[in-house]
C-alpha cells in the first residue's frame, strides 16, 4: 500500500484529492476531470475508460469538486468494456454517416469472441474492400483524437425532432414513450445519437478494432475484457447467425422491429395478439425439432441439451418431451447434476475457489460408461449425488425400452469430451439460449445477458428467497462459467432455439424493477442494478396474465403448469 505517496498537480487553484483503492493520493485543482487525475496511473495494458467516484459510475470527463474515493474502470473489466464496445459504435456510426449519408446501419447482435454483427439496409452487403475503407475512415478519426461530447438534458421535443430529420424513425417511436422529459445526446463531429449508457472522451482511445465481411453483413470486432488491447480470432458460427435470422423473421411477422413498436402495441391494447403469435413460433419451432428427432429414431438414443443461465432450459426440456410423446417416443430424463465428482476431487479455479462449472467437476468417464449401457437397453444402477456430503450415492436402477430416449441437460452438454465414443449418430444435440434481437433502437442494442441476468432476478427472489444484490453478486461467476464452458461448443449444436419472447422484459420489469432498487447505495452491485434499471425505463410494463402457463417466460414470472411435470415411463 503506498498509503503516503502523493502525485501533485502544480497549481495556485484550491486543491481536491483523489484516494485510489492501493492507498495512493493524487492531488490537483478542484474542477479537473477525473480522466486527469487517472491518466497519471494508467496501465497500458488495461486502458482505464471511466471512473467510479465515491460509488457512482462517471465518464472521465466528469469534474472532481470534492474529495474522492475513485477506482479506475478499466477495459478489463465488465463497466470499462461496456464504455468502450458503446464508444466503438459511435464512431462505426459517424464514420458511416460521413460515407454513406443516405444508407441506414443496424448494429444487430453479439457474436462469439467479441463483435457486433452489423448489417445496412437497402443496398448489397459490403465486401471486404468496402470495409477495408470505411475502417480506415474510422481510424482516420481515431488519429485525430475528435471529442465526444455529452449534452446534458436535451429536452425530449428536440431531440425527436432532430432524430425526425435524420430520418431516424426507430428512435422518434422510442422517444414517444420515455417518461422523462430529458436525454443525453452524445456528438462527434455533426454526428449526434442518444446512447444508452457513457462514452470515452475522445475517439483516441478507440485504437482496437476490425471490420470483417461475414454472411450478408459485417462484424464490427473489439476486444474482449480478458485480453484487453487484442482482437481475437473470429471463429465462424453459421448456426447463431441462423438462429437470429429465424428471430429476425419472426419479429417481422410480428411487427415489432424495435422497443418503440412493443410499446405501441402495449398502449394500444393489442400485446394480446402479440403474445399469442410469439408463444405460436416458439410451439411451432420446438414441434419441428421434435420431428428431426422423431425422423432419426432408428438412430439417436441420446438427446443433450446445453444453454447458458436462464435460458429457459427446464421448460424447453419439458415441452420437447411433450412433442415427443406425440410421436411415441418416451424421453428419459438423466440429471447431469447426479453426476459430480466427490467433492475433495473437485478441480479449483484460479482464485482457489471449487469450480463445480469445470468439465472436470464431473464424473464423465461413469456418465459416458452409463449412456452406453442404457443405449443398449442394459440394466443399470444410476449415482445420486448428495449434495450435503459431496459424494456420489447409490440411485435408482433403470433400464430403458427401445421407443426411449435419454435427456440429458446440463452445462456440459455441447462439449465434444462428453460423449466422445458414442457413435455422433446416437446423439442429438441441442443448444437453448435467449437470443435477444429486439433492440431500443438500431444502434443501442439489448445484450442478451442482461435479458438473462433480469429473469434470473426474478425467478431467484421467487423460489430462493435471494435479493437482487445476492444474484448480481453471483452472476460474474456465472457468467465465466458460460464463456468458457458454453460459449465455445455451442456450434457443435444440431440445432438451438432461441427461447426470448418479444414482450418479456415489459412483463418482467414490475417484478424486477422494486427487487433492483432494493439494492443498497453502497453496495458494490449498486452500479449494475442502476444500469438494469436505466434499461428497463425504456419498457412500458405490461400485465402477466396472459401469458400461456406453459411459456418459457412462466419458468421466471412463476404460474408454470410444467413445474412438477414428470415424464411418463413404460413399467
Amino acid at each position: 500500500m503506498n498509503t503516503d505517496k502523493q502525485i501533485l498537480f502544480t497549481s495556485p487553484s484550491p486543491k481536491v484529492q483523489v484516494h485510489l483503492p492501493d492507498g495512493r493520493a493524487i492531488e490537483g485543482p478542484r474542477g479537473t476531470p477525473i480522466g486527469d487525475f487517472l491518466a497519471l496511473v494508467d496501465d497500458p495494458s488495461a486502458p482505464t475508460v471511466g471512473a467510479i467516484v465515491n460509488g457512482e459510475l462517471r465518464e472521465l470527463t466528469y469534474p472532481v469538486t470534492i474529495e474522492a474515493h475513485v477506482t479506475p474502470v478499466t477495459m478489463a473489466t465488465a463497466d470499462g468494456m461496456h464504455i468502450y464496445r458503446r464508444s466503438l459504435t459511435f464512431l462505426l456510426e459517424a464514420a458511416f454517416e460521413e460515407r454513406y449519408p443516405d444508407q441506414k446501419l443496424s448494429i444487430d447482435h453479439s457474436v462469439t469472441s467479441g463483435g457486433y454483427f452489423c448489417q445496412v439496409e437497402g443496398r448489397p452487403p459490403f465486401n471486404q474492400e468496402e470495409l477495408d475503407a470505411l475502417e480506415a475512415h474510422m481510424r482516420t478519426l481515431v488519429e485525430a483524437n475528435q471529442p465526444i461530447r455529452r449534452e446534458h438534458d436535451v429536452p425530449i421535443e428536440q431531440a425527436s425532432a432532430y432524430f425526425q430529420e435524420k430520418g431516424h424513425h426507430d428512435k422518434v417511436r422510442l422517444l414517444e414513450h420515455r417518461q422523462k422529459q430529458t436525454l443525453s445526446i452524445y456528438r462527434l463531429g455533426e454526428h449526434g445519437d442518444y446512447h444508452f449508457g457513457y462514452m470515452v472522451p475522445s475517439t483516441g482511445y478507440l485504437k482496437w478494432f476490425a471490420l470483417t465481411a461475414i454472411d450478408d453483413g459485417f462484424v464490427l470486432r473489439f476486444p474482449r475484457r480478458h485480453h484487453p488491447t487484442e482482437l481475437l480470432p473470429l471463429p465462424k458460427f453459421p448456426k447463431l447467425l441462423s438462429a437470429f435470422r429465424l428471430y429476425g423473421d419472426w419479429l417481422e411477422r410480428l411487427g415489432i422491429s424495435d422497443v418503440g413498436s412493443l410499446n405501441a402495441a402495449i398502449q394500444s391494447g393489442h400485446i394480446n395478439e402479440i403474445i399469442m403469435v410469439s408463444e405460436a413460433l416458439h410451439d411451432r419451432r420446438i414441434a419441428e425439432i421434435a420431428a428431426q428427432i422423431a425422423a432419426r429414431r432408428d438412430k439417436v438414443r441420446f438427446i443433450l441439451i446445453a444453454g447458458p443461465s436462464s435460458s429457459g432450459k427446464t421448460t424447453f426440456s419439458r415441452r420437447l418431451t411433450i412433442q415427443l410423446l406425440a410421436h411415441g417416443i418416451s424421453p428419459f430424463p438423466l440429471e447431469m447434476d447426479n453426476y459430480f465428482v466427490d467433492r475433495e476431487a473437485t478441480p479449483h479455479d484460479e482464485n482457489g475457489n471449487l469450480d463445480f462449472e469445470s468439465f472436470d467437476a464431473l464424473d464423465h468417464v461413469q456418465l459416458e460408461h452409463d449412456l452406453q449401457r442404457l443405449g443398449a437397453e442394459e440394466c443399470v444402477q444410476l449415482p445420486r449425488y448428495n449434495f450435503h456430503t459431496g459424494k456420489q450415492e447409490p440411485g435408482e436402477e433403470v433400464q430403458l425400452t427401445s421407443d426411449q430416449m435419454v435427456i440429458l441437460e446440463g452445462i456440459h452438454g455441447l462439449n465434444p469430451r462428453l460423449g466422445e465414443h458414442i457413435p455422433a449418430e446416437q446423439t442429438f444435440r441441442i443448444y437453448v439460449s435467449a437470443l435477444t434481437q429486439l433492440n431500443l433502437d438500431r444502434h443501442n442494442r439489448i445484450s442478451t445477458t442482461d435479458t438473462r441476468l433480469i429473469r434470473r432476478i426474478v425467478r431467484d427472489a421467487r423460489e430462493r428467497g435471494y435479493t437482487a444484490e445476492d444474484t448480481i453478486n453471483r452472476w460474474e461467476s456465472v457468467h465465466r462459467g458460460e464463456k468458457r464452458y458454453i460459449f465455445p461448443h455451442q456450434e457443435n449444436a444440431d440445432v438451438m432455439f432461441n427461447s426470448a419472447l418479444v414482450f418479456e422484459l415489459a412483463a418482467l420489469k414490475p417484478l424486477a424493477e422494486p427487487l433492483l432498487r432494493q439494492v443498497p447505495y453502497k453496495s458494490p452491485t449498486h452500479i449494475e442494478a442502476k444500469r438494469l434499471l436505466s434499461l428497463l425505463e425504456w419498457f412500458r410494463p405490461m400485465p402477466a396474465d396472459s401469458i400461456p402457463e406453459d411459456s418459457i417466460l412462466r419458468e421466471f414470472l412463476g404460474g408454470s403448469n410444467l413445474q412438477h411435470f414428470t415424464i411418463w415411463r413404460h413399467a
